[in-house]
């Protein structure tokens, strides 16, 4: 009897320890079973288009075409390059407003200005060359440097073209606009328009190209058909018409897909940040470096003992590198608040401190 209960014991310790062994067993596979954890990925990778490289005739090189044969070689490469791009840039129309837009990806991103976009997560319209329209949102917008960002929202595969690296482009380059002046028409093409880099750098692109309203937003295109900036600030001058640099789309593009929206509000129509708050100098309006050209009398400036041709470095702490930088902190700061600004005087550096001015109507 006892020999039996041990052996009946022992079966029940045997099966006991084959369920615990088989539990874990199942439960191992269960575990290897699990998808890996992925890093965290961009919500879109910046698109990119392969293409071959176009060497541009040898009259694109020269000061000024010399002859006949130079106009031939330009007007087939302006008329090639149209050709491929044209059907990409397409007319945004949110609530009242128009505006021009370029697509620079197959499944319908579009880059635009800032301030044809506007309020992100708005539904907009999108119109092509030929009139077909689809439906689209705004997505972020950069108030700092007037960059904005559109996504087709109706499935589908679009025309779209390549960016290039803004950050190569040269003054005296060749340039070519597209944009919707007016708005769309029905019948006429983006509106073509040729001229030449007069500045360039990390925060705006200038050029002699004409524009008008309604090509807010389009591309600025070198002459192999890349995108090198959009539309911004049209001017009544003919030569002070700004683009935004590409670069910077790249450098914020999560944040643009992400529909953010930051930076302080810029004056189209000067240039100039609308901000309250003023530190009482003026710049070069030919430049974005920070070199100070005039400090107007009386001023909270002037009083502090800022000059003429002084370097602005930095301004509570925050490194100044272009205008741009000055201008979106002043947009956060209100009329007496006090800052600290570093400056460069010839060999001396130097501190001083003072209070913001308000700007006058």
């Amino acid at each position: 009897m006892q020999m039996k209960n041990a052996l009946s014991r022992s079966v029940w310790l045997t099966m006991a320890v084959a369920v615990l062994v088989l539990g874990f067993s199942m439960r191992a596979a269960a575990e290897d079973a699990k998808p890996e954890k992925k890093e965290d990925k961009p919500l879109v990778p910046l698109p990119k288009k392969v293409e071959p490289e176009v060497k541009l005739p040898a009259a694109f090189n020269k000061t000024s075409p010399e002859d006949v044969a130079d106009l031939k070689a330009m007007q087939k490469q302006v008329k090639d390059v149209f050709k491929r791009v044209m059907p990409a840039t397409v007319c945004i129309q949110v609530g009242n407003g128009s505006g021009s837009g370029v697509i620079i990806s197959e499944d319908g991103y579009i880059l635009t200005a800032g301030h044809v976009s506007g309020t992100p997560e708005r539904t907009c319209t999108i119109i092509f060359p030929g009139g077909k329209r689809v439906k689209g949102k705004t997505l972020g917008y950069n108030k700092g440097i007037d960059s904005g960002l559109v996504k087709i929202t109706d499935k589908g595969k679009y025309p779209f073209v390549g960016m290039a690296d803004s950050g190569k482009v040269k003054v005296g380059q060749w340039c070519m606009t597209l944009g919707h002046p007016g708005g769309f028409r029905p019948g006429r093409t983006p509106v073509l328009r040729l001229g030449r880099v007069l500045l360039a750098n990390k925060s705006i692109i200038r050029t002699d190209c004409a524009l008008v309203g309604g090509d807010s937003g389009g591309p600025l295109f070198d002459l192999t058909g890349k995108v090198i900036g959009i539309h911004s600030r049209i001017s009544w001058d003919i030569t002070q018409n700004i683009h935004v640099p590409v670069d910077t789309y790249k450098e914020t593009w999560d944040d643009l897909v992400a529909a953010k929206e930051w930076g302080g509000m810029f004056d189209f129509m000067s240039g100039r940040r609308r901000s309250r708050a003023v530190l009482g100098v003026a710049f070069d309006s030919e430049t974005t470096d920070l070199k100070v050209a005039e400090v107007p009398k009386d001023g909270p400036a002037e009083k502090a003992g800022i000059k003429a041709d002084d370097v602005l470095l930095s301004i509570d702490g925050k490194k100044l590198k272009v205008r741009a930088d000055l201008l979106e902190y002043l947009g956060k700061k209100k009329p007496g608040d006090e800052v600290k600004v570093v400056l460069q005087r010839g060999e001396e550096k130097k501190t001083v401190s003072l209070k913001l001015g308000k700007r006058s109507k």
